[in-house]
């Protein structure tokens, strides 16, 4: 087969990957938002960025590069910057490790704040926004500045409830282990 003809064929093992990673997504939200399972979310997500990679390795390795596949493929490729994903990245492995941690420790349940879910909600709809801003929309230039103008609010509305959350936790901790001595 020609480069040509594989790159107009849609039903390869990247494009599947990737087709299942997309329908994932629901799965990422209701863990987010419905059971408010941070730890649970992080973790998905984790595992849904590693496939984007495996996709991507396999389509070069396989000779299954694909138009499709391109499209597909959400691979953050410098739209995103850097420091901003990072800064994201690091504070939510850093609440959900400590989620759990806690958890393991014996501590109440932990509500989500207003500051949390805004700060979340803020940064859902700021990535999409730095993806549009870097593609062939007629409104990709507005994209960019209205990912700038929910991004930030929300990296600083998330990094306050994270510093929030460290005396909350504390007493989270304290009452769990007073009602139950022995965790």
């Amino acid at each position: 087969m020609d480069e040509v003809t594989g790159r107009d064929r849609i039903l390869t093992l990247p494009n599947v990957i990737t087709l299942v990673r997309l329908a994932c997504l629901p799965l990422f939200l209701y863990l987010l938002f419905g059971r408010e399972n941070r730890a649970a979310a992080a973790w998905l997500l984790a595992a849904l960025g590693a496939t984007d990679w495996v996709d991507g390795y396999l389509a070069r390795h396989m000779h299954q590069v694909s138009t499709l596949g391109k499209v597909l493929d959400p691979v953050i490729d410098g739209s995103v910057p850097a420091w901003f994903a990072i800064v994201v990245l690091v504070r939510e492995t850093l609440v959900g490790v400590t989620t759990v941690v806690l958890a393991a420790m014996g501590a109440r349940r932990i509500d989500v704040t207003w500051f949390g879910k805004a700060g979340t909600f803020c940064l859902m709809v700021a990535f999409p926004l730095f993806l549009a801003s870097h593609s062939t929309l007629g409104w990709a230039d507005a994209a960019g500045v209205l990912a700038w103008m929910v991004g930030i609010p929300g990296l600083a509305l998330s990094l306050y409830s994270a510093a929030l959350y460290v005396p909350i936790a504390r007493r989270a901790l304290a009452e769990g282990r007073q009602r139950d001595p022995v965790a």
